[in-house]
């Protein structure tokens, strides 16, 4: 085994590589971005911005290799590259190596996530151009929720439909790992037994965990359904789908659905939750309104899941900054007994009720990047 000591963790866009590099303690060093792939873009790494021709993936990569070696986290200083992968299937549900096999495991999700595996497998394949002697490894975002009852993740459609691979996989999946390791490392208990986790960001999802696993989330066959989101519709009626593509065409009908609905379509254009709440428009508050009510709703009915309520946990950029927010979602469960303590809740305290409330309702920094690095990093120790 490589005996250096750091790991590369990249998350690749469509016209973006997002990396970090994790040491030895799995504490992050170095982070950054390359953006703007295929055109003029930039390389950034700390607060530092490189403008640079970025063509390709590859080239992309290759320029990102080269500053992390000018930082002395080149390939010769790693153990491994471990890559967030969208969507594993049914197939792969756990971390892996990444080997012919399981590329073409990778390789045959494409249709079920085509604006993200694909670039996940062009970064695979740069690396093992650029550094072929390096370990590659994979951690899914779908993984997390194999563990949900089959009655929770088929559709109600005859079988010749579920073969296509129509059923729901759900994301956010290492959001949720991650909450599972650091909520009793926060909160100085076990993790509770029925646990409602809210990932709330610009993709927002619930997720029913009970006894550490994923029982039922929102988001379904896509990222599409579920929650209000920055700019993905939620939950819709499939004739309102099918009735959007009579009118407008199918690729139109895509983009507004994934791009210009949510937040941004029902307040006018702003999908990001500060701006929406400093606009003091009737659409702005309006948004807001709609998200905090199918957070609730969406909650109670994954609570029934579950069979109950222990804990509620917040995670992601609103779910841990927007304190209003979260006061307007914890509200509706206060019949349950979470009275949210508003001190604690404006100062952004990991514990957002009295300790001793039940259910308790905490904020758990979401580490996802880090999560991934211990997946590639347990996997390592035991290839020794």
């Amino acid at each position: 085994m490589n005996t250096s000591a750091d790991i590369l963790v990249l998350n690749t866009g469509s016209s973006s590589v997002k990396f970090a590099v994790f040491d030895a303690q799995l504490h992050e060093r170095i982070s950054g971005v390359a953006e703007g792939i295929g055109a003029r873009g930039s390389l950034r790494i700390g607060a530092q911005t490189e403008p640079l021709d970025l063509p390709d993936h590859d080239q992309a990569l290759a320029a990102v290799l080269d500053r992390l070696t000018q930082q002395g986290a080149g390939p010769n200083s790693l153990r491994a590259v471990a890559h967030r992968v969208v969507h594993g299937g049914q197939a792969l549900t756990q971390p892996t190596r990444i080997t012919p096999p399981v590329r073409a495991e990778i390789r045959a999700c494409v249709p079920l996530a085509p604006l993200h595996n694909p670039h996940a497998l062009l970064a695979m394949d740069a690396l093992d151009h650029l550094a072929p002697d390096l370990p590659q490894y994979a951690s899914f975002d779908t993984a997390f929720h194999a563990t949900a009852p089959e009655v929770a993740s088929r559709y109600a459609l005859p079988p010749q439909a579920e073969a296509l691979g129509l059923r729901r996989y759900g994301f956010h999946g290492l959001s949720y790992a991650a909450l599972c390791r650091r909520l009793p490392e926060i909160s100085a208990h076990p993790l509770p037994q029925r646990l409602l986790a809210l990932h709330l960001g610009n993709g927002a999802s619930i997720c029913a965990i009970k006894d550490g696993q994923s029982v039922g989330t929102t988001m379904g066959y896509s990222p599409l359904e579920g929650l209000t989101m920055g700019t993905r519709v939620g939950t819709l009626d499939p004739n309102a789908t099918l009735r959007l593509v009579e009118e407008i065409g199918l690729n139109k009908t895509k983009a507004l659905l994934n791009n210009r609905s949510g937040l941004v379509g029902l307040s006018g254009g702003l999908s990001d939750m500060r701006a929406l709440e400093q606009a003091g428009t009737p659409e702005a508050q309006f948004a807001i309104d709609h998200f905090c009510y199918w957070a609730i709703r969406h909650g109670h009915s994954l609570i029934g899941a579950m069979g109950g309520c222990d804990a509620i946990a917040f995670t992601g950029g609103i779910g841990e900054n927007a304190s209003g927010i979260r006061a307007r979602i914890l509200d509706g469960f206060a019949w349950l007994g979470c009275a949210i303590d508003p001190d604690r809740n404006t100062q952004n305290t990991p514990c957002l009720t009295s300790p001793t409330a039940t259910p308790t309702a905490w904020i758990v920094p979401a580490e996802e990047e880090r999560q991934i690095a211990m997946d590639a990093d347990t996997l390592l120790r035991g290839a020794t």
